[in-house]
């Protein structure tokens, strides 16, 4: 039996679509979220700026230098190898979530953003696409749209959250949230042709990922202004609204079959990207 894992823990979204996975595919994927989230843990923890540092060098030296002694890190080195993943994709990662271990953080523009999300999420998503085997250029860049899509969603959900932390991704205005979520929508328009290049076996949950992911986007427009996204807490999916995206999802397996264009749609926001980092190394 597979041992509790940070996908069931935390990603409860993610967890849901993954129901929807082959066992041996679930188990690729709780890897590399094991070794994502324990990244993500270091710079979100409460403790002392310093200390986070600190943990911080020790997993990323740790990662360097292969300790398999440790299992997260030896388990991840085993799927990039399977998997042939580029290493740059995850110091990608690495250098993502370092620019949040700093006192004050703020992003002032869209290149910044842009990278940003990227890093903390466009790299998982390549990652992924990866486990299942997309080959297709185009494809994986569909992949990374789709986890860019994803954190600007986060970003747009966690703005309180965030100021707390002395994290300013975006403006604080609702008109800004509302219109990261619209930008957030487009890549994960941009994102679903791609899917059609997964094994008809895991299709089913990215979908699903998809659509429970974009419903909390949904969620925080209907708020209408600021004062009511800021009264309504962390916004989430129910379990309910959950069951009804994946139905949703169910008819977008149907709608892929008939699809036939894989051209890219984000090409200009990828270019953005390529300023800074090399995309077609990683692909």
């Amino acid at each position: 039996m597979m041992s509790k894992n940070y996908l069931s823990i935390y990603a409860k979204s993610f967890n849901w679509a993954g129901f929807f996975l082959p066992k041996e595919v679930y188990e690729k994927c709780s890897t590399l979220y094991d070794f994502c989230r324990t990244l993500d843990n270091i710079a979100d923890e409460d403790f002392d700026l310093e200390i986070k540092k600190e943990k911080f060098k020790k997993f990323k030296d740790d990662f360097k230098s292969k300790n398999f002694d440790n299992k997260i890190i030896r388990n991840i080195y085993l799927l990039i190898e399977e998997k042939n993943i580029s290493i740059n994709i995850i110091y990608d990662l690495f250098d993502g979530i370092e620019s949040d271990l700093r006192y004050e953080l703020k992003i002032n523009s869209f290149q910044e953003l842009l990278v940003y999300s990227y890093r903390v999420a466009g790299s998982v998503g390549l990652m992924m696409a990866k486990i299942l085997n997309v080959k297709t250029y185009n494809s994986l860049k569909g992949a990374i749209d789709l986890g860019i899509a994803m954190q600007l969603t986060n970003i747009a959900r966690d703005v309180i959250e965030d100021s707390k932390k002395n994290r300013q991704y975006i403006g604080s205005d609702f008109n800004t949230i509302k219109n990261t979520i619209k930008i957030a929508d487009l890549f994960y328009d941009s994102s679903f042709k791609s899917i059609k290049e997964i094994p008809l076996s895991c299709r089913l949950s990215i979908l699903v990922a998809r659509r429970v992911y974009r419903e909390i986007g949904n969620k925080i427009l209907k708020k209408k202004n600021i004062k009511n996204y800021k009264d309504s807490g962390k916004i989430y999916v129910s379990n309910i609204e959950k069951i009804s995206q994946t139905i949703l999802a169910s008819f977008d397996l149907v709608t892929l079959i008939f699809v036939r264009s894989n051209k890219h749609m984000r090409k200009n926001e990828h270019d953005i990207i390529s300023q800074e980092i090399n995309l077609n190394e990683r692909i």
